[in-house]
């Protein structure tokens, strides 16, 4: 009996060299380029999960968007978002997700879900460094800041 098997190829390449990327120094450098990578004409309708990814000088490699939802919350799926995360060889993560109500304030389940992507990531040897929150104008919160990564 013969069975045919796919075979499955991973592949990831960097589009810009590392001498040009972006140091994030604080949650303001990353609130910024979040922010200026969020698509302004959805910003305030819907909300979005998106990851920076970056390496081990705190270099992004990239901004990666995981979901899309409705108004009021996103799905964010974990083997999606780990997927990435280990394809782009990334060693750190700010994770981020906007409120169209222009609200700053986590929810409980924002925290749940930071600590399990948390939890998760530890067993990559990856570092969420930051989970912030954007609004439409701009505004945005820091979990690292606030103390309650």
């Amino acid at each position: 009996m013969s069975y045919k098997v796919n075979e499955i190829k991973i592949s990831y390449q960097e589009k810009s060299s590392m001498s040009k990327s972006v140091t994030i120094k604080s949650s303001k450098d990353a609130a910024v380029i979040i922010f200026k990578h969020w698509n302004q004409d959805t910003i305030a309708i819907q909300e979005s999960f998106k990851v920076l990814l970056l390496n081990n000088a705190n270099k992004v490699k990239g901004i990666y968007q995981v979901s899309t939802g409705s108004i009021t919350g996103t799905l964010v799926d974990i083997r999606i978002l780990f997927a990435v995360i280990i394809k782009s060889l990334s060693v750190g993560v700010i994770l981020t997700h906007n409120h169209p109500s222009g609200k700053l304030i986590p929810s409980e389940a924002d925290k749940q879900l930071t600590q399990k992507i948390k939890k998760a990531a530890s067993f990559f040897d990856v570092k969420v460094l930051d989970h912030l929150i954007i609004t439409p104008n701009g505004d945005y919160y820091s979990f690292a800041d606030e103390c309650i990564l």
